[in-house]
C-alpha cells in the first residue's frame, strides 16, 4: 500500500536503480573540474530576492515568473536560488576571494528552482552543475571552461551533443546594436507581450522558439554582424583555442540565453535525441554581473549543466552509467550465532575498505542468496553452524558459482585482496 502524499509537481527524484546513473553523472563531473584546478564551494539554497533582481536581470522570465519567493518572520524577501552564478560572484565578494589569485575558479552542483510548466526534462526543481571562473577577461579562460564541459560529456560516454556558440557583444558595441534591433522590431506583427519584451530586451525575441516569431525575425540584424573590434578578437581567439583543442563548434548568431548578464561568449550544448527540451547546459561571459551587484568590475565566465537532462541523454544513448559498485561482499549467516559472527565481519570488511552487506531478519539460505544476487555483489559470505564449529566461511563466487572454505581469520585479507 503505497502513502496517499506524493513528491510536489514538478520535482524530479531519483531512486535505485536510476539514481546510480545520477550520481556516476556527478562524481565524473567532481573529477573533471577538479583536474582543471577549481575548487569546491557550497551556496545556500535561499538568497536575497534583490540578488536575483539585480544579477540575473528584473525583466528575465526568471524573475517576473518563475522565482520561489516568500517573505520571512523577518520582514525579508527571500528567493529559492533560479541559478548560482549570481550566488557565486555574491560569495567571492563577500568572502574577498577576488583579492587573491586570479582568477577565482569555482565549482559547484546541487537543486534550482523555478516555477515552469513541467515537461520531459524541464523540472521545478531540477539539478544542475556550475563552474565559475572569477576575475579574467582572457579568451582561453573561455574556451576552457567549454573544454572542461565537454570533456565531462566525454567521459560519461556521450557523443551526440552539439556546441553553439555565439558572441553577445559588450557594453559598448551592444547598445547601438540594440537600438538597430528594437527599430527592426517595431516594424514587426509582434503580439503585444513580445513587442512588450523587445522594449525590455530585445535580443530576447530573437531567441523566441515560436515558429510564427522566428519566420519574422529571419530578417533581422544580427549582434555578430556588430561587434566592436575588441569584441571580434576576443570571439575569435575563444574560436582558434576550440579549434587548438579539436572541440568543434556550431556559429549559432541566434543564440542569446535567457539571463541579462550575459555579454561576449555565449554557448550552448543541445543534445538531438532530447526533442523540444534538447538543450543540456549552457552558460557565458558575465563581465557587469559584479557591479550590478554592488561590487567592483570584476569579469567572469561559467557555466550551469544540467544533470537531469545530462542523464537523459545518456539514456538516449543507451549508456547510462554506474555509480561504484555498491556490494562486493553479501553475508548470507544460517542461525544465530553465525547472524553474530557475520554481522562483525561486515563491519571489518567495511573498515578495510570493501563494500559489504549481509541478509537480516533470520532469512533461510534460498531467500538470503536471493539477496546477494539482487545486491549486485561480486562474493557470498555464507556461514552455518558447522562452518563456525570448523572456524571456516564458504565464500562463493556469484559470477561463476564457485566456492571455496576460508579461516574466518583470514577473511577480511582474502576478500579484501580478491575486490580490489
Amino acid at each position: 500500500m503505497s502513502s496517499s502524499f506524493q513528491a510536489p509537481k514538478g520535482v524530479s527524484e531519483y531512486v535505485p536503480p536510476r539514481s546510480a546513473a545520477f550520481l556516476a553523472a556527478r562524481d565524473a563531473y567532481a573529477r573533471a573540474v577538479t583536474r582543471a584546478g577549481y575548487g569546491y564551494i557550497e551556496l545556500p539554497v535561499f538568497e536575497d530576492t534583490q540578488l536575483f533582481a539585480r544579477g540575473v536581470g528584473e525583466s528575465t522570465d526568471v524573475v517576473t515568473k518563475e522565482m520561489y519567493s516568500l517573505t520571512d518572520r523577518g520582514g525579508r524577501s527571500l528567493s529559492l536560488r533560479p541559478e548560482f552564478t549570481a550566488g557565486v560572484v555574491r560569495a567571492v565578494l563577500e568572502h574577498g576571494l577576488h583579492k587573491g589569485q586570479l582568477p577565482v575558479k569555482l565549482w559547484t552542483t546541487g537543486p534550482a528552482f523555478r516555477y515552469e510548466r513541467p515537461q520531459s526534462g524541464r523540472y521545478r526543481q531540477f539539478y544542475q552543475v556550475d563552474l565559475e571562473a572569477i576575475g579574467t577577461e582572457d579568451p582561453a579562460v573561455d574556451a576552457e571552461t567549454i573544454a572542461v564541459a565537454f570533456d565531462w560529456y566525454r567521459e560519461l560516454g556521450l557523443t551526440r551533443q552539439r556546441l553553439l556558440l555565439n558572441s553577445l557583444g559588450c557594453r559598448e558595441c551592444r547598445p547601438a546594436y540594440r537600438a538597430l534591433l528594437q527599430e527592426f522590431l517595431r516594424g514587426l506583427p509582434l503580439d503585444a507581450a513580445t513587442q512588450a519584451r523587445a522594449e525590455v530586451n530585445p535580443l530576447r525575441v530573437l531567441d523566441d522558439k515560436r515558429p510564427e516569431v522566428r519566420a519574422l525575425v529571419a530578417d533581422a540584424p544580427l549582434m555578430i554582424d556588430h561587434l566592436c573590434a575588441a569584441c571580434k578578437a576576443h570571439h575569435d581567439t575563444v574560436r582558434e583555442r576550440l579549434a587548438d583543442l579539436a572541440i568543434e563548434w556550431v556559429d549559432e548568431p541566434r543564440l542569446v540565453r535567457g539571463l541579462d548578464y550575459y555579454m561576449r561568449t555565449a554557448y550552448e550544448f543541445e543534445h538531438p535525441l532530447l526533442g523540444a527540451q534538447s538543450g543540456i547546459g549552457g552558460g557565458g561571459r558575465y563581465d557587469g554581473l559584479s557591479e550590478d551587484i554592488g561590487g567592483p568590475p570584476l569579469p567572469g565566465i561559467g557555466f550551469g549543466l544540467g544533470l537531469d537532462r545530462t542523464v537523459l541523454a545518456m539514456e538516449a544513448e543507451g549508456v547510462a552509467a554506474t555509480a561504484q559498485r555498491a556490494c562486493d561482499v553479501y553475508g548470507v549467516p544460517l542461525g544465530e550465532a553465525a547472524q553474530r559472527r557475520v554481522f562483525t565481519l561486515v563491519a571489518e570488511l567495511r573498515r578495510a575498505g570493501v563494500a559489504a552487506d549481509m541478509a537480516y531478519g533470520g532469512k533461510g539460505l534460498k531467500g538470503a542468496m536471493k539477496g546477494a544476487d539482487r545486491s549486485g555483489a561480486r562474493f557470498a559470505l555464507i556461514l552455518g553452524e558447522r562452518d563456525l564449529a570448523e572456524g571456516v566461511a564458504q565464500v562463493k563466487e556469484l559470477a561463476t558459482g564457485e566456492q571455496t572454505a576460508v579461516p574466518l581469520d583470514d577473511i577480511v585479507t582474502i576478500l579484501k585482496g580478491k575486490v580490489r
